[in-house]
């Protein structure tokens, strides 16, 4: 009896060293902890009673080319089910930002969970790289051999999942969802599952790259081209090929600042990306009706492509520009971190902007704003804040007098006011 006792009396010491190995152990062979690498975030997913085990196991092949390598975390118990949302998964992960994270997740249909949580898992890793890497929206595809990857740019349900599996079945699967670019240009894959559609209304379904036959990622990925999609009506009369053409900067800046995540946040965005886009050679659109014609037509953007001579220019802040002069004199001029006197008007400090071909954009805290026509000398004039008539003055020494030319920069102020690039003092 005493040795029963000192056995137990062992095993019960060993268990109160080590309570979070055997539980990690317990639920790990159990299949009830999913361990994932999410560009660079580690996750640990753990399934609410409702879940089969057959669902826990088609959840891991689908993500089994982002399987985490360490130990996963525990995370707490999942919701009970209700009659309503009878599934539920409860996400724990490694947080840079906090200590850790933790989300629930509840859904109507496992389907509906397994979307729910790519979405969710997605999201996260995302803004915990958020100023790390420029994040494109897009799908990845690369060569295999030198690893150069081709990023397909596109909204969402206009193409991007088709054609990564399209592509995929030669060049190896980079991501049908995230394009994470390092400072150096190296590319961090998301071999995450394809969400393919179903039918109207319908959760999109997880379907594993292991499982559609799609080529691994290259050990070593970089971004070799940038590639927007373009996707038009099939016409089968005409057999409509596929066509490539490059798109002028300041039009390539305005369709990849939204389909960027968390560009905002990176040091110098706009001039950062102009900097990406001089080293791959240019943006490029890719006009096409079918997903099948497209390893053809980008097979040459797979190349190193010739470096584009730079075509923009930065801007100054505005404290960096009232220093330099302009129509605010020493005794009239309001830096921006006075108070602006009633009726002047001043820009509001952006989060960066360049000129390129005399247009001016203009980034503010998420949007991106072209200034053309008298626009760029309205936002070099008031670095410092002005009146309207120091305005009118100073703009038409750029661009003359004509009749109505105090109306036209009153209204266009007013526009820029309304835009939130200018601020005006008493409202």
């Amino acid at each position: 009896m005493k040795g029963q006792d000192k056995e137990r009396g062992a095993n019960s010491q060993l268990e109160w060293d080590f309570p979070g190995e055997w539980l990690v152990e317990d639920l790990r062979g159990g299949g009830e902890i999913l361990s994932l690498d999410v560009l660079g975030t580690q996750f640990a997913i753990r399934w609410g009673r409702s879940v089969t085990l057959e669902q826990k196991q088609s959840m891991r092949s689908a993500w089994s080319r982002c399987a985490g390598t360490e130990a996963p975390l525990v995370p707490p118990l999942a919701k009970e089910p209700t009659e309503s949302l009878p599934f539920s998964a409860s996400v724990s992960y490694m947080s840079l930002m906090h200590d850790g994270g933790t989300f629930a997740l509840q859904a109507a249909s496992f389907e509906e969970l397994a979307e729910h949580l790519t979405s969710r898992l997605t999201v996260a890793a995302i803004l915990e790289n958020a100023g790390e890497f420029m994040m494109l929206h897009a799908c990845g595809v690369a060569d295999p051999a030198t690893g150069a990857v081709v990023a397909l740019v596109a909204k969402s349900g206009t193409g991007k999942t088709t054609a990564a599996s399209v592509l995929a079945g030669t060049y190896g699967y980079v991501t049908d969802e995230t394009v994470a670019i390092a400072p150096d240009g190296s590319v961090l894959p998301y071999p995450k599952p394809l969400s393919v559609k179903q039918g109207p209304g319908a959760p999109k379904h997880q379907v594993g790259p292991d499982e559609l036959g799609l080529q691994p990622a290259p050990a070593k990925p970089f971004i070799q081209s940038i590639v927007l999609l373009d996707r038009t009506e099939s016409d089968k009369a005409t057999n409509q090929q596929p066509t490539l053409r490059q798109v002028p900067l300041a039009d390539a800046l305005l369709a990849l600042i939204p389909d960027s995540s968390s560009q905002a946040e990176i040091d110098e965005p706009l001039q950062s990306l102009c900097r990406l886009i001089d080293r791959v050679g240019g943006v490029w659109q890719v006009t096409y009706s079918e997903a099948a014609d497209l390893p053809q037509a980008l097979e040459p953007l797979f190349k190193k492509q010739r470096r584009s001579k730079p075509t923009w220019e930065a801007r100054p802040a505005a404290g960096a520009a009232a220093a330099a002069g302009g129509a605010a004199t020493a005794a009239t001029a309001v830096t921006e971190t006075t108070q602006i006197p009633e009726g002047w008007i001043r820009r509001v400090e952006p989060k960066d902007a360049v000129a390129i071909d005399g247009d001016l954009l203009v980034m503010l805290e998420s949007e991106i704003v072209r200034l053309s026509g008298i626009g760029p000398a309205i936002w070099e004039t008031t670095a410092s804040a002005v009146t309207l008539d120091q305005l009118a003055e100073e703009v038409a020494q750029v661009h003359g007098r004509p009749d109505d030319y105090r109306a036209a920069v009153a209204a266009a102020a007013g526009q820029l006011i309304a835009k939130s690039v200018l601020e005006q003092g008493g409202e």
